[in-house]
């Protein structure tokens, strides 16, 4: 029988294989040493997958001449490198860890700069039968589909990413222990980015939780089709912040401010609003400006200018 390890190395020869041209020309393996005319940015990869930070780096090197560097990884992954004082931005979407990352002095200058929506996804007969279903009830659904029928799979980021933190959430409000679900035969972990654990549950035709703008992204090599969506607990809301200088004295704090700045601009809301829809009739991420009340955060977060 072949181990969870070795799915998830599958998944990741296999997504290597599929979306190698999805990475972009100012994507690096590991970010550099910091500089005056360098910005070093950990991202999730959504942002990376879907050419906005590519779009975005091209303009904000022209209005500043400052070159612009990221690394694409999960959320808890990104704020670890942000952590080792390796990043000058930190781009992600997940909460309960940024707040914590703030509490520990390393986060500073928080924005909310856009959102979209997780989605549920799965193979077209739906052996858990969760179409129709809200978030919750369709993961508590697929947890009591797999007592009765061994072709129903799940399939996990497994990253501390914050789609995985998510996932974990919504299998804690079905009302179970997620140490008891990370050990079941059927839930498999791809220990991967979102291109690749799509991969993974596409091959083993299992369900699997992703973000809208990576779904739009790969949707068109899969066979897999959204069961759910527009649920209320599946808002994904992405956030900018600098990393603090008192904790990392070589950052350039500078740059980054201007970044967040840009960031919440204008120039990049309007892009937000448009970017995707001539691929997939909406837009990858919606803007944050104006959408304070439907992220549930304050009209401060999403516009007032970094000093």
């Amino acid at each position: 029988m072949i181990g969870k390890l070795s799915f998830g190395i599958i998944a990741l020869v296999l997504g290597a294989m599929l979306f190698c041209g999805a990475v972009s020309a100012e994507k690096v393996e590991s970010l550099g040493e910091h500089g005056a005319d360098r910005l070093l940015i950990a991202t999730t990869t959504s942002l990376d997958a879907t050419k906005l930070l590519d779009l975005l780096e091209e303009k904000f090197k022209k209005e500043t001449g400052v070159t612009v560097e990221h690394v694409a990884v999960g959320t808890g992954q990104a704020l670890e490198i942000a952590r080792n004082c390796d990043a000058d931005i930190v781009m992600v979407h997940d909460r309960v860890a940024e707040d914590k990352f703030i509490d520990e002095g390393f986060g500073v200058d928080r924005r909310v700069f856009g959102y979209n929506y997780f989605l549920l996804v799965g193979p077209k007969n739906d052996p858990a039968k969760v179409a129709g279903l809200n978030g919750t009830a369709a993961f508590m659904a697929i947890e009591k589909a797999t007592a009765e029928d061994p072709s129903v799979i799940f399939v996990s980021r497994g990253d501390n990413s914050g789609t995985h933190s998510r996932e974990k959430l919504l299998w804690k409000w079905g009302g179970y222990d997620y140490a008891d679900i990370n050990s079941s035969e059927w839930y498999r972990e791809a220990g991967a980015g979102m291109g690749q654990t799509l991969t993974m549950a596409d091959e083993l035709q299992g369900y699997t939780l992703t973000d809208s703008a990576s779904w739009g992204t790969y949707e068109s090599n899969l066979s897999l089709v959204p069961l759910v969506e527009n649920d209320e607990k599946f808002l994904n809301v992405y956030a900018v912040m600098r990393v603090n200088d008192e904790k990392c004295p070589d950052v350039n704090t500078e740059m980054a401010k201007k970044w967040i700045n840009f960031m919440i601009s204008d120039e990049v809301q309007d892009i937000l609003q448009t970017y995707g829809v001539e691929k997939n009739g909406v837009p990858y991420f919606n803007p944050g400006r104006g959408s304070a009340d439907v992220m549930g955060v304050t009209d401060e977060e999403t516009k007032d200018p970094v000093v």
